[in-house]
């Protein structure tokens, strides 16, 4: 029982949730896929987000629980953070919320221990803060450390047990390629030397923790990206993948199966919503696209995987 039990284990699991499906008039989601890492799968959970909205953020406990942060809806931005608890897949919502309503915000973990959604935006205001949510009891702290400046639309990816990371965005006046490191666990926060290849924003990560990071896609002075920067751990050091995207894409989704591969999902390209889903094969970082897609077309959407 005990090595069927460590085998079921080593098959990870990755989760898409959420998304907007049309822009006008706008239309999201709250359906969540699940796509299973052993044959790389995709099934869609019948639970899902309280509310169908886009904008929001994700982050992962291996092997207890995945949650989706934040949101827009058209209509309304959210503090509420929804949780899904592996394996069972069942969804809750946390009563501890985010300090403010925001909505294009981004998420990492420090698994085991806590984790972190930050910037956004909501009222109109930018924002630099960064709250915790502490595992296993889902309280909710704000860090005395923010990111250099307020932003949105930025991307979020850490390497577990070591430091998180979040990268890119827009502030009031320009887009960043700047990258701001929370350090666990005491949370403190540099700003690496090395910054992504072109200032970008809507872009999507996602990290092989304790290797490198992945930052992938967004738009660049207008035009859609689809290239993808690799943060080697632990010299923070930038290189560029000459693998890309399968097109120029924004709006998308980044999560990993640490030691195998990451994968990125959705977005929206020049012919519109994207349904698929990009493969990286650690450690040569070659792409492959899955023949598995998501169940609809979606940019704006958010990852997270029950993996280390």
């Amino acid at each position: 029982m005990r090595i069927l039990a460590a085998l079921t284990r080593k098959f990870n699991f990755g989760y898409f949730g959420g998304g907007e499906t049309v822009i006008s008039p706008q239309t999201f989601t709250s359906g969540i896929d699940k796509i299973t890492f052993l044959g790389d799968t995709k099934t869609t959970l019948s639970a899902t987000l309280t509310t169908a909205r886009g904008y929001l953020a994700g982050m992962a406990n291996y092997g207890i629980a995945g949650y989706f942060g934040g949101g827009y809806d058209g209509t309304s931005t959210y503090d509420n953070i929804d949780k899904i608890t592996f394996p069972g897949d069942t969804k809750t919502t946390l009563s501890a919320v985010l300090t403010t309503t925001r909505s294009s915000l981004a998420g990492m973990a420090n698994s085991g221990v806590a984790g972190y959604f930050g910037g956004g935006s909501g009222g109109g205001v930018f924002i630099s803060g960064i709250d915790k949510i502490t595992f296993p009891a889902d309280t909710k702290t704000t860090l005395a450390a923010t990111l250099t400046d307020a932003r949105s639309s930025l991307a979020g990816m850490a390497n577990s047990g070591v430091a998180g990371y979040f990268g890119g965005g827009v502030d009031a006046t320009t887009t960043t390629n700047r990258i701001d490191k929370i350090t666990f666990p005491a949370d403190t926060k540099t700003t690496l030397g090395a910054t992504l290849s072109s200032t970008r924003w809507i872009l999507g990560a996602m990290a092989d923790s304790g290797v490198a990071g992945y930052f992938g896609g967004g738009v660049s002075s207008g035009v859609f990206q689809s290239g993808i920067d690799k943060i080697t751990f632990p010299g923070d050091t930038k290189t560029t993948l000459a693998a890309t995207l399968s097109t120029a894409r924004r709006g998308l989704a980044g999560m990993a199966n640490s030691g195998t591969a990451g994968y990125f999902g959705g977005g929206r390209d020049t012919g519109g919503n994207i349904s698929g889903i990009d493969k990286i094969t650690f450690p040569a970082d070659t792409k492959t696209t899955l023949s598995a897609t998501l169940t609809s077309a979606r940019e704006r959407l958010a990852g997270m995987a029950d993996s280390q």
